[in-house]
């Protein structure tokens, strides 16, 4: 099932597609999921960010070669970031260059979203708290993240985390195929049953000190292959089972 936020006229409503078709929902994901009755074709809404988090965790270095192609090892443990909500942007979307940075750069992650309330989750149990999976883009600016001790400007600038093009329900998250490319060109190209931490152990790890809540999305890592972004740029990050998403490349601001 594909759950997603769309725009349709003056208003933003939740739905699910089938088909060549949106079904909208009386509620959210997670209150009234109802159908409320009304069908509207697919080319006729405008998809947003699927979700809303009130906080995005990020996983770092969790593919061995993103960590080499960088000089570093993988870590014994899972190493955790955060962007904020105000980092998250939709399908479509334009990727700013702030003027802060001479270097913003793509990664592209399978990331997942909850669906309940979180906490002490153990690993075997941790599929009852997903409500499904989304394409994502961890851009960053990679001179700011070599500068700074903390990855706060880095990696949460606004417009740092598109998501989309929906959530998709049904996806077994552990051998699926990731591809970034840009302006058609593959820069990306990896599986996820290459992540050093799965992510079952991923939210284990998170929850034992942090509540995840319905609607936070965990970003998995992202592989080999990052580079630079430039304006004028077209970026798809790719994950089979769920869709691509496209997002633009804005200019300085």
């Amino acid at each position: 099932m594909r759950l997603v936020r769309f725009r349709f006229g003056d208003r933003i409503a939740t739905g699910v597609v089938e088909g060549d078709a949106v079904r909208a929902l009386a509620g959210t994901f997670f209150e009234n999921p109802v159908p409320s009755g009304e069908e509207i074709p697919l080319d006729d809404v405008r998809l947003l960010a699927p979700i809303l988090p009130s906080k995005v965790v990020c996983l770092g270095r969790n593919y061995a070669a993103h960590a080499a192609e960088f000089g570093g090892e993988v870590p014994e443990e899972p190493l955790v970031f955060l962007k904020p909500s105000t980092s998250v942007s939709g399908p479509g979307d334009p990727i700013p260059l702030p003027s802060i940075s001479n270097r913003v750069d793509y990664e592209g992650e399978l990331a997942v979203v909850i669906g309940r309330i979180a906490r002490n989750v153990r690993a075997e149990e941790t599929f009852r708290y997903i409500l499904g999976y989304t394409c994502g883009n961890d851009v960053t600016l990679r001179d700011l993240q070599k500068k700074d001790d903390q990855w706060a400007r880095a990696k949460g600038f606004d417009g740092s985390c598109p998501l989309g093009p929906w959530v998709e329900t049904e996806l077994d998250p552990i051998d699926v195929h990731l591809e970034t490319r840009v302006n058609g060109e593959v820069r990306q190209s990896a599986s996820t049953s290459d992540m050093v931490f799965g992510v079952a152990t991923i939210i284990e790890f998170v929850t034992e000190f942090m509540t995840l809540l319905p609607g936070d999305v965990i970003m998995t890592g992202t592989p080999e292959g990052v580079g630079k972004l430039e304006p004028g740029d077209k970026v798809e990050v790719a994950v089979d089972g769920i869709g691509v998403l496209m997002n633009p490349v804005g200019g300085r601001a």
